[in-house]
């Protein structure tokens, strides 16, 4: 059984940094993609960033680029998110996903997180 479990998340200020963390369990992880996706209050699910198997490549959504980076380390079947320069608009369930392509739309990816809590106070 295909099991991603996300932490890290909680309450930070404006301008603060956070780190979550993802672990996989019942996959090959160094065969998946992986991504992080973000779903707002009353909004639906967006893309934030993703990392090839290698981790050699990566994607970003663009109300993150330059503030948040997509990290791996297939040794630990771990994927990162760190997230820096936080804005109260980032906040957000983060979800993380698994999938056998790289991309930037959730029917890319084949298994979901149940989700973390990132919320950012102004």
């Amino acid at each position: 059984q295909v099991r991603l479990v996300e932490s890290g998340g909680g309450l930070v200020q404006a301008g603060g940094s956070l780190r979550l963390s993802c672990v996989a369990s019942g996959l090959t992880f160094r065969s998946y993609a992986m991504a992080w996706f973000r779903q707002a209050p009353g909004k639906e699910r967006v893309f934030v960033a993703a990392i090839r198997w290698t981790g050699g490549m990566t994607d970003y959504a663009d109300s993150v680029k330059g503030r948040f980076t997509i990290s791996r380390d297939n040794a630990v079947k771990t994927v990162y998110l760190q997230m820096n320069r936080l804005k109260p608009e980032d906040t957000a369930v983060y979800y993380c996903a698994a999938g056998a392509t790289f991309g930037s739309r959730e029917y890319e990816y084949d298994y979901w997180g149940q989700g973390t809590q990132v919320t950012v106070s102004s």
